[in-house]
């Protein structure tokens, strides 16, 4: 039995055909993702393995962006090639969003930071704290992962993240971290760490613009909050 490629299905069901005849925004996730999966195995059409991959992940894409190759690669007639195009698509995707504010002319909202923010930080399946260093024109310099740790929490020294600031001559920081569990309510720890690295910061004069958390359920602004 031969594979089942894309071509061989009925007009009305190739995606790609379907791409060229209405855009790729007509297209469904399943779809856009058969597409990138190319050609199925002797049981499953590379839709099959989209759609099964996309109900493992409760039809998710945030969901199938957090899984690795060899997650990926435990979906039947999923192999080192598919899964590897397909982590490429997702990364491209991110990179594609944090650049839009990397090349912004000013950083306006939290709701700009927390868009580049959800890029970086997201789909990590541990916790790490990071900072995004600015500029006098309130630009995006630097953006840094100041440390990593686990599923429920990580520890940021006030030190580094100043020493940091001070080589890249920043004139202001947006501290930030994610909660890989989804909540997205700080904890005392998180407000404390807050005040104890804006009150450091003075010294130097250096401003503590913002806290943002990030999850795959959105983000929470220490700002916009008025909790900073």
């Amino acid at each position: 039995m031969r594979l089942k490629k894309l071509k061989d299905w009925a007009i009305e069901d190739m995606p790609r055909e379907k791409m060229r005849l209405k855009s790729a925004n007509h297209l469904t996730d399943v779809e856009l993702l058969a597409i990138l999966i190319q050609q199925g195995n002797r049981e499953s059409s590379a839709i099959d393995l989209a759609n099964e991959l996309m109900t493992k992940c409760n039809h998710k894409l945030s969901t199938l962006a957090r899984l690795s190759i060899k997650e990926m690669m435990k979906t039947k007639g999923i192999g080192i090639a598919k899964a590897t195009i397909l982590q490429a698509a997702m990364e491209i995707g991110k990179r594609r969003m944090g650049t839009e504010v990397m090349t912004t002319d000013v950083i306006k909202d939290s709701k700009m930071v927390a868009t580049f923010l959800r890029t970086k930080l997201m789909d990590l399946p541990h916790e790490v704290f990071a900072v995004v260093f600015l500029n006098r024109a309130n630009r995006i310099k630097h953006f840094e992962i100041i440390s990593s740790g686990g599923m429920t929490g990580t520890v940021a020294d006030p030190r580094i993240i100043l020493k940091k600031a001070l080589e890249e001559e920043a004139v202001s920081i947006i501290l930030s971290h994610n909660h890989p569990s989804g909540n997205l309510r700080p904890s005392k720890a998180d407000q404390d760490l807050t005040e104890k690295i804006k009150h450091a910061a003075k010294y130097f004069d250096i401003h503590v613009l913002d806290h943002i958390i990030v999850s795959n359920e959105g983000y929470y602004s220490f700002a916009d909050e008025g909790v900073i």
